[in-house]
């Protein structure tokens, strides 16, 4: 038989010479027609004649009745070890190579075919899909039920190397939902993960799959098939221009409405290969009777296994910041949430009424900062409804695909990756919590007929007074939205070296240097989650330069020393001063504690009230120190990482204690570090800035350190002040999520205060942050 002839009826296909066929039948005809002419190829080669027993087998997309057009065929020539094997394969390869036919294919016995599936993971679920075409089908019939049984004995034991084949392929692909351009085959979510979900039934590991994912199935094979119709080649990246040709062929509206659906559908099957990799590598009961264990994240969180879960006691009908705390350990760990878990809180976690307690916020701001474990965070709350009811505006963005072709990915998934990057700059700012909702929410105008910067603006004051921002902090963040882009295109669209242009940048910002240093770190969170090339070295350089510009027409403003002390706090540096020890208060509302301890003048304050309420588990909030009486006095908000409040006397006594020298907080501290401290949720380098303002404390000056918080991270800075025997005069302590900005004023008890102390200094706290 000829093959030009093949060649020529697929082309009539494609070309729709007869009618246009549709997507599906266009597939079907296309299975057909090859099956028609392999099975006349195999006659005339001597398959059905050949003795011993020979068979062609199609695996693949023709062995699963769904070739696309301008796709390879994949076949095996399966023999008994016929000794004419040679000359049968070269009369059906050789014609089909002359055509320029794409063909995968292979000579193999039974038992080499075995072998070579047992050392080959993509051989093994290739065979998976044999089916019989020509020949011996008893042969055919052989193999198939042999690559079967051969996967379901073998298929637990590999799959970890499977996972990681997987995630490789991830990393290398992307993914179908929320980019711009996804790869229909490759990318996470897409037809080679449909391809897993089988493997994991036929292995009898999970369920097969739903109607849902069939449906996944279904489209991505149609838009395969429609791609490739209108680009006449084998191409799997849906690109921006291409879509709307295939949304059109398809009758789903324009491309905007194609990626939408696309992505849907990556999200339903990416999830489903989460769960189904979780289920077979690490079942809920592990081996001999032992269960996982149960690890505490968070206040009603705990590591269970390899899952965030609640925790026992947990009550999610009670708790409406648990959903939040949940995701927030789930991001800073990388471990996702449990299946369970994501069900409970849709069937019970309450709303989150406005304004937001202190406690949500703080773990928001954990949360976006957590780094690139807030990708998948999101995406589980997303996919359960639980994220549209913390942020209901999120729906206008949701797969929203860019008008720039700049863009990589979505809307929405843009602005989770502008938190990722913003995580990464968190010590550059003095509110990271302000940077990281700017970055969520920048573009959340956009999809509708009007100025996104303005009307986002609107939207994203609705949101931070909702989450319960003070009336200041709601105007940076409206600002940052507002004006977010407004370095990058005034540094590379003005002259920045005029003294109107600065002046016109510091009166937009309302002469605010809070809001333009944000502006600054948000410009590049935005270039960098835009797409490759995005953020230069010539952008940065000119946005540095403007910045500095700027601020120097900002300079003065001053450093604020902290609030005075009240009447109470008074009385308690008195009974200090008189008992010659360690003194302590705590006023509770809920769970957040307001801890006041103090001592007399001569005793140290910082670190021993550090390193007690770190022992305890208190996560400190804010603090301050001040001088007065004869005495020094630290008022602390802080709130328990894990369970209840500290039992107030245990604080008193063991802070008398560690005033005295009689407890070894270093010790019980890092042991206590060993047992709980969970890694860094994202590589952000300490940061220590100095500032000359003898307002805030004559005689000294501001040392203001950045830096990710841990347990025991003030305890550490305050031993690294006092070993260099630096006077603290007062300090302020502001924990924001997982960031903290503390500012102290020092100055040396002995010596000058000049660079080289200065410098000591430094490096001293920096080694105690990192």
């Amino acid at each position: 038989m000829v093959v030009g002839g093949l060649v020529e009826a697929a082309n009539r296909l494609l070309e729709g010479r007869h009618g246009r066929l549709g997507a599906t039948a266009l597939r079907a005809a296309l299975v057909d027609l090859y099956e028609f002419w392999l099975s006349k190829a195999a006659a005339a080669a001597g398959v059905d004649t050949a003795e011993p027993g020979v068979a062609l087998v199609a695996v693949g997309g023709l062995g699963r009745r769904e070739l696309v057009p301008f796709s390879d065929l994949d076949l095996v020539l399966v023999h008994n070890g016929n000794p004419d094997i040679g000359e049968i394969a070269d009369a059906l390869w050789y014609p089909l190579w002359d055509a320029r036919v794409g063909l995968d294919h292979s000579v193999r016995t039974p038992g080499e075919a075995l072998k070579v599936a047992s050392e080959d993971l993509r051989t093994a679920m290739g065979l998976l899909d044999a089916r019989h075409l020509a020949g011996d089908e008893e042969l055919t019939q052989r193999l198939a039920s042999a690559a079967r049984d051969h996967w379901r004995r073998t298929a637990r034991k590999r799959l970890p190397e499977l996972a990681e084949a997987t995630r490789t392929r991830w990393r290398r692909s992307g993914e179908i939902a929320q980019s711009a351009e996804p790869d229909l085959k490759y990318g996470r979510g897409g037809l080679r993960d449909l391809g897993l979900l089988e493997a994991f039934a036929v292995a009898q590991l999970t369920d097969r799959p739903n109607e849902e994912l069939r449906a996944a199935r279904e489209l991505l094979l149609d838009v395969r098939t429609e791609l490739r119709r209108e680009l006449r080649r084998d191409r799997d990246v849906l690109g921006a221009g291409d879509a709307e040709l295939v949304a059109g062929a398809l009758e789903l509206g324009d491309r905007f409405s194609l990626a939408r659906k696309l992505s849907g559908a990556g999200r339903a099957v990416g999830y489903a290969v989460d769960v189904a990799l979780r289920a077979a590598i690490e079942p809920p009961k592990t081996r001999f009777g032992r269960r996982p264990s149960r690890t505490p994240l968070d206040d009603g969180v705990v590591l269970h296994g390899n899952e965030v879960a609640l925790a026992r006691d947990a009550v999610p009908a009670r708790d409406p910041g648990l959903l939040l705390r949940v995701a927030a350990a789930s991001a800073r760990t990388g471990k996702p949430i449990a299946h369970g878990t994501l069900r409970t809180l849709a069937d019970s976690a309450p709303e989150l009424r406005a304004p937001w307690p202190e406690p949500a916020r703080q773990a928001l701001t954990e949360l976006l900062g957590a780094g690139e474990g807030l990708v998948d965070a999101v995406e589980a709350l997303d996919r359960t409804g639980l994220w549209a009811r913390l942020f209901p505006e999120w729906g206008a963005v949701r797969d929203l695909p860019p008008r720039e072709p700049v863009h990589a990915w979505t809307v929405d998934r843009h602005l989770v990756q502008a938190c990722v990057e913003a995580a990464r700059l968190t010590t550059t700012v003095s509110r990271p919590d302000l940077l990281l909702l700017g970055a969520l929410l920048h573009d959340i105008g956009k999809g509708r007929d009007t100025d996104h910067s303005e009307l986002g603006a609107k939207i994203a004051a609705q949101v931070a007074v909702r989450i319960g921002l003070s009336d200041a902090d709601v105007a940076i963040v409206a600002g940052m939205v507002r004006h977010h882009l407004l370095l990058p295109d005034t540094a590379t669209r003005r002259d920045i070296s005029e003294l109107e242009t600065v002046e016109r940048v510091v009166k937009t910002v309302d002469g605010h240097p809070l809001l333009l240093d944000l502006l600054r770190a948000l410009a590049q969170a935005d270039s960098l989650a835009t797409g490759p090339g995005v953020w230069t070295e010539w952008k940065a350089g000119l946005i540095s330069e403007l910045v500095s510009r700027c601020r120097q027409l900002l300079h003065g403003n001053g450093f604020p020393a902290p609030e005075p002390i009240d009447d109470t706090q008074r009385e308690l540096v008195a009974e200090a001063v008189r008992t010659t020890r360690g003194e302590v208060r705590v006023t509770a509302a809920g769970k957040l504690a307001t801890v006041v301890l103090a001592v007399p003048a001569n005793a140290e304050l910082l670190t021993p009230a550090a390193g007690v309420l770190a022992l305890n588990s208190l996560e400190v909030h804010t603090a301050m120190l001040h001088s007065h009486g004869g005495g020094r006095v630290g008022v602390f908000t802080a709130s328990p990482r894990f369970g209840t409040l500290p039992d107030a006397g245990l604080l008193r006594e063991q802070f008398a204690r560690a005033v005295a020298g009689g407890l070894p907080l270093s010790q019980k501290l890092a042991e206590k570090e060993k047992a709980y401290d969970t890694p860094l949720p994202v590589p952000a380098s300490p940061k220590v800035l100095w500032f000359d303002d003898e307002t805030a404390a004559p005689g000294s000056v501001v040392l203001e350190l950045r830096a990710v918080d841990r347990i025991g991270l003030l305890y550490r800075v305050a031993g690294a002040l006092r070993r260099c025997d630096a006077e603290v005069r007062w300090a302020k302590v502001s924990t924001l999520g997982a960031r903290v900005v503390d500012s102290f004023a020092v100055s040396p008890r002995q010596g000058t205060l000049d660079q080289a102390w200065r410098q000591r200094v430094e490096q001293a706290v920096l080694a105690a942050a990192t």
